[in-house]
């Protein structure tokens, strides 16, 4: 937090907290000391900000309802359209609702810049046929009348030679419409709080846009960053089964439902009890979720001595996207979340029993 306040001091730029890579509330006191601003995705997130971070919500949906729309006015500061045909379609329920209530939602643009940095597809939001943002080819005589910012999101767990890379494609195909606009949001990917991240570049990056832009507020909302190596997953070894001269460690926790980027990625996590990857001795091993899924296995991983039950593996990093994403396929449990402070005994902050799987299926 102290990392991502310094950055945003130095490059005068606004840090909001994306929800979809860390929604477990109950640390959220610990966030609110740095950051009390939010993005949302849905109104879930936006009732969840309202109730516990601050009410200062960024939205930002690929598309907004009838039923759904209203309640984003009421809870939102600023609200972002994927599309023009998004924006004229509930352009006049936000100026009738700032008629009646006197209160100003800012209206943004979501816009493609068409550089992909990002390797997999799956997060990609620049990939050809991609279903997020606008074209240029839409706006080469200017923006409609009410939208007062642009968006643009193009990175994921990124650098900031990356965002060096997509804002010089941003500017050439959407920099004609900047001075028309009064905020411009970079959304997320920036993982300021990486070891190697170079922070002074993005500070660079940031300062030479305001002297370009001087009347724009800069914004980015990182998600991973705001939990970069926070969390551990703790699972023990209940089994372990071999075939085709495969061994694979069968844990008391499930890819499929606890870790589903490491199967959508794929991404493999680094165990503390692993010997390192570019290791040429030791016994290797898969691991293999206690789901019936047949593809709930990752690997592998070498070991200094063979696995046996009752073996404690510690998955590093396992705190961004992983309790966001979980699910109960199999009703299996989830993983109890506890919170260690700098000081003191962990403290248990949730436990998932019977009941959580069967008010899933009420």
């Amino acid at each position: 937090m102290e990392k991502l306040s310094r950055v945003a001091r130095e490059a005068d730029v606004k840090i909001i907290m994306a929800f979809k890579a860390n929604a477990l509330w109950k640390t959220f006191p610990i966030i609110a000391e740095y950051f009390t601003a939010s993005t949302a995705s849905s109104l879930n997130e936006m009732k969840l900000s309202l109730e516990h971070l601050g009410h200062d919500v960024h939205a930002y949906c690929p598309v907004y309802t009838e039923h759904s729309f209203p309640e984003f006015l009421k809870g939102c500061s600023h609200i972002t359209f994927n599309s023009l045909s998004q924006f004229r379609r509930f352009k006049p329920a936000m100026e009738s609702y700032e008629k009646e209530t006197g209160k100003h939602v800012s209206a943004g643009l979501r816009v493609n810049p068409h550089c992909s940095v990002i390797e997999t597809d799956i997060y990609n939001p620049c990939m050809p046929g991609s279903r997020f943002g606008e074209n240029p080819t839409h706006l080469t005589e200017g923006l409609p009348d009410g939208i007062e910012g642009l968006h643009f999101h193009a990175l994921c767990e990124s650098s900031s030679q990356d965002l060096q890379a997509v804002l010089e494609a941003f500017e050439q195909e959407y920099g004609h419409l900047l001075g028309s606009v009064k905020w411009l949001n970079m959304g997320g990917g920036h993982l300021i709080t990486r070891k190697d991240y170079d922070t002074a570049l993005f500070v660079k990056l940031m300062q030479e846009l305001h002297q370009r832009y001087p009347h724009l507020q800069l914004i980015i909302e990182p998600g991973s960053a705001f939990t970069w190596q926070t969390g551990d997953l703790v699972t023990e070894v209940l089994d372990v089964v071999e075939d085709s001269g495969i061994k694979t460690a069968i844990i008391d926790a499930s890819f499929a439902c606890h870790m589903p980027d490491c199967l959508e990625m794929p991404y493999k996590p680094a165990i503390e009890e692993a010997l390192p990857d570019e290791s040429e001795q030791g016994l290797p091993y898969r691991l293999g979720g206690n789901s019936c899924l047949s593809g709930d296995f990752v690997g592998d991983w070498k070991f200094e001595c063979e696995l046996k039950p009752g073996d404690r593996l510690t998955l590093k990093d396992m705190n961004h996207y992983t309790t966001v994403k979980t699910n109960m396929f199999n009703g299996i449990q989830h993983p109890s979340i506890w919170l260690k402070p700098t000081e003191g005994d962990a403290v248990l902050l949730r436990e998932f029993t019977y009941e959580d799987y069967r008010s899933r299926m009420d």
